[in-house]
Parts: structure tokens; sequence; C-alpha cells
């Protein structure tokens, strides 16, 4: 989940070498926790938090398909 929450992070971003990508393990899940560069939030994030919500939903599709429950926060 690591690596691809790093992948699609990266084509979005101007600065991919500031993407950091962290697991913490849950009671029942894993979260995992992103982090970018500060100019770089709101092309992550997206207008509404689209684009957020839709990394959301291929991180959860791809849990799924391993019966695991995975959470992406996006930090600062």
């Amino acid at each position: 989940m690591r690596e691809l929450v790093e992948i699609i992070t990266k084509a979005l971003v101007d600065k991919p070498e500031c993407v950091e990508v962290r697991e913490v393990q849950g009671e029942q899940s894993l979260i995992l926790e992103l982090k970018v560069a500060s100019e770089d939030m709101g092309k992550v994030i997206g207008k509404q938090g689209r684009i957020a919500k839709a990394i959301r939903t291929v991180v959860k599709a791809a849990a799924a398909k391993e019966n695991k429950r995975v959470m992406l926060e996006i930090i600062q």
C-alpha cells in the first residue's frame, strides 16, 4: 500500500523528493500518513478534496483486495 500511495503522489507534485509515507499499525487497521511539501499540499488535496478522496478510494480498493483495512491521512 505504501508504494502505491508514493507512486500516485509523486506523479502529482512538483517536489517528489519531499513525499514521505509512514505506516502506523493500528489495532485493526493500517494507517498511512502522507507528508508532502507545503506548496504541493493543494495539488494532493485538490478542489473540495476531490483528489484526496480519489487517492483514498484507490487505496481502499487495493486494501480490500488483500482483505485489509487501510486509512490514508494527509498531514503537514
